[in-house]
């Protein structure tokens, strides 16, 4: 009897993980990662992925039910959990374990890359309120871009990431450089509105993007409410292009061929459908679209002290 007693009061986690993400370093860490849950006080249900989208079923079927959810894996399992989380409308505390190639959203807020340490900090970590994005009727959790690079990350297979991580984009990527296509675009905020040929825009929350450090800018903020937009004209020579380079590395915004901005809202109007990628994931081709800031949306359960200011 006092075993079924104790049963009952332990709290409900859903623990999914994709066991193909990074270098599959998880299939040697999942028992001392389950054996911190336990120890933690936590009746696990454990789920590895089977295929795209399995993140994002799993959670609309559990959510209820769970008092936490926990993700590991890359920036696109993660997505595929709080987009699951938004869509049912649950507000269920959530964890992460990154395991990823690049692992953007983890390295921003300095979520341990070692696993168990980051299982230590889910289950002695507090709640940290943090801001997620609306995509038209998608979410994203940290950046949403269009136009060059942007299809590498779904396009570089898994063994290239693997091997080479956040190399491997710029690999895949400068194929491309000398095939540069733009964009004509209205962009439209609450205090501005821009219009121009760009070839690369992005819509973040986040201080790293595809591994790279305040590519985003300094001040950046995951839970004020504000996305950092980025967009990039279309360069007519050589020496442009090594203006916009240049100002990308020094982080000095001394060009008029980026435009930035931070907004809580925007919408993008083009004359053609434009392929977007969400959290380096295929968002598909929209000529409009309307990106909203979710203030506080995500419950992340993390160690207060390790969190980047």
């Amino acid at each position: 009897m006092k075993i079924g007693r104790m049963s009952k009061m332990k709290k409900k986690m859903l623990f999914i993980y994709n066991p193909k993400a990074g270098k599959a370093q998880i299939k040697s860490r999942l028992s001392d990662i389950l054996d911190i849950f336990v120890k933690g006080g936590y009746e696990v249900i454990v789920h590895p992925t089977q295929r795209a989208g399995d993140a994002f079923v799993q959670v609309q079927e559990y959510a209820g039910d769970m008092d936490v959810i926990v993700c590991s894996g890359g920036d696109g399992t993660l997505d595929e959990t709080v987009s699951g989380l938004m869509q049912c409308r649950k507000t269920v505390p959530v964890g992460y374990i990154p395991a990823g190639s690049t692992n953007d959203f983890a390295s921003s807020l300095n979520i341990p890359s070692d696993m168990l340490e980051a299982a230590e900090d889910i289950v002695k970590g507090e709640i940290y309120p943090c801001d997620v994005g609306s995509f038209n009727q998608d979410t994203f959790v940290y950046i949403a871009a269009f136009g060059l690079f942007t299809d590498v990350s779904y396009q570089t297979p898994q063994h290239m990431k693997n091997i080479l991580g956040h190399v491997a984009y710029v690999l895949e990527g400068m194929k491309r450089i000398f095939d540069i296509q733009s964009y004509w675009m209205k962009v439209t905020s609450e205090s501005q509105s821009y219009e121009g040929d760009y070839i690369y825009g992005m819509v973040t929350n986040s201080r790293s993007v595809g591994g790279f450090k305040n590519l985003t800018g300094r001040n950046v903020e995951l839970d004020d409410g504000l996305f950092e937009v980025t967009l990039i004209k279309k360069p007519r020579n050589l020496l442009e292009l090594n203006e916009i380079l240049g100002a990308l590395v020094t982080e000095v915004d001394n060009t008029q061929l980026i435009d930035t901005f931070k907004a809580d809202w925007i919408t993008v109007e083009t004359m053609e459908p434009v392929s977007w990628t969400l959290d380096g994931e295929d968002g598909g081709k929209h000529p409009y679209v309307r990106i909203q800031n979710q203030k506080h949306a995500l419950r992340l359960l993390m160690n207060p002290e390790k969190r980047a200011e």
